[in-house]
């Protein structure tokens, strides 16, 4: 059975994704080139390796690249970056047609590279699996045009909604399974974000457990109006697997500050507002940073900041058979709250999966949405 157009972009995202956590700020791009129906060449973008899937692919193909059509999952580059532009090595190749699942909403791009190989007499195919494309890189995109990460809100809950009993727990709530998928989530994202309150509960080191390489490290990013940070916690004595930043009130304990800086932290004093750090303000500095991801795994009242301040691109529930029940328990989502359904944020549900005993459900943000497409 012939395959089909929509057959090899499967098989180029697949490819795509072999860069998983080794492509950022950079998007993931798989590359594959056909010729008389045969794949000839495959290749995939490494930022660490710098050049791009498709001059990896026409390498790979060495002399059978006359001819041949070229799967990609984003728009060939047209700029000189890091490396020469795509567009130039397609056109040398000697390929004859360029199916490309999205257009590249890099501004520096933006259809241009589509347009020069247009001119350069190739045919051009584009929109083949394009929400599968879109998808693949939401992280990018939103990176590239806004300059501020997208931001997940990640987190653990029993079927009552309730991600720790009244005085907290040790104890997990999510089954083996769905702590291993939480970790691919740490894999993908450039960054990971609490508040001071689950340093001081649970005491973790915010690490990629993966066990995958990684392009660069995680970078922990904490809440810590008052610098309350423990000196001898597990964050402070794990530096060496990746920056700390620590976003603080300007009125901190100037003396606090040193210590904590002294053992190689971070720290970003930004004036205080009611609800707490103003989460735009810790956006805009971690797109500064060219971090394109940030994976929120706070408690209710960061939860609640974050929902409030309209930051939330998706939300990703790992829902235990579990119901703790009764008026007490520290529930998703904490703060005031929303009195009107009106108020309420609306999201849509994307995806729902079985992760052992659990079920994951994702879902994005209505509003968030709306204004990246403005």
């Amino acid at each position: 059975m012939l395959k089909t157009d929509h057959d090899f972009m499967s098989e180029t995202i697949e490819q795509a994704l072999l860069g998983k956590g080794l492509t950022s700020p950079n998007p993931m791009v798989g590359a594959i080139l056909v010729n008389d129906g045969k794949i000839v060449g495959r290749g995939f973008h490494r930022y660490d390796l710098r050049k791009h899937a498709e001059v990896w692919a026409i390498e790979n193909a060495k002399e059978k690249t006359n001819g041949a059509t070229l799967y990609v999952n984003l728009e060939p580059c047209c700029h000189q970056g890091r490396t020469a532009p795509c567009c130039d090595q397609i056109i040398k190749s000697g390929i004859v047609h360029v199916v490309a699942a999205m257009k590249d909403p890099n501004p520096i791009v933006g259809g241009k590279g589509l347009e020069k190989l247009m001119e350069a007499g190739i045919k051009v195919t584009v929109g083949i699996r394009e929400k599968e494309a879109q998808k693949l890189n939401e992280a990018y995109s939103k990176y590239i045009v806004l300059r501020q990460p997208f931001v997940t809100v990640k987190a653990g809950v029993t079927i009552d909604g309730k991600i720790a009993p009244e005085k907290g727990s040790q104890r997990w709530i999510t089954g083996l399974e769905s702590r291993h998928w939480a970790h691919q989530l740490r894999l993908e994202s450039d960054s990971i974000l609490v508040g001071i309150g689950t340093i001081l509960q649970d005491n973790p080191r915010l690490t990629d457990r993966s066990g995958q390489e990684r392009n660069r490290p995680l970078i922990r990013v904490i809440l810590d109006s008052t610098l309350r940070l423990p000196l001898n916690s597990n964050l402070v004595n794990s530096v060496e697997d990746g920056d700390i930043i620590v976003f603080c009130a300007e009125d901190r304990d100037l003396d606090r500050h040193k210590k904590i800086e002294d053992k190689g932290i971070q720290i970003i004093p930004v004036a205080k507002i009611a609800q707490g750090i103003p989460l735009k303000i810790v956006l805009n500095e971690l797109g500064k940073r060219e971090i394109t991801s940030l994976l929120i795994e706070g408690g209710s009242e960061v939860n609640f900041s974050a929902l409030q301040s309209k930051i939330i691109d998706k939300l990703i529930c790992l829902v235990a058979p579990k119901i703790l029940g009764g008026p007490a328990g520290i529930r998703l989502f904490g703060g005031q709250g929303f009195s009107t359904l009106e108020e309420a944020p609306l999201l849509f549900f994307s995806k729902t999966q079985k992760l052992g005993q659990d079920l994951m459900i994702e879902a994005y943000c209505v509003d968030t949405q709306s204004k990246q497409l403005q």
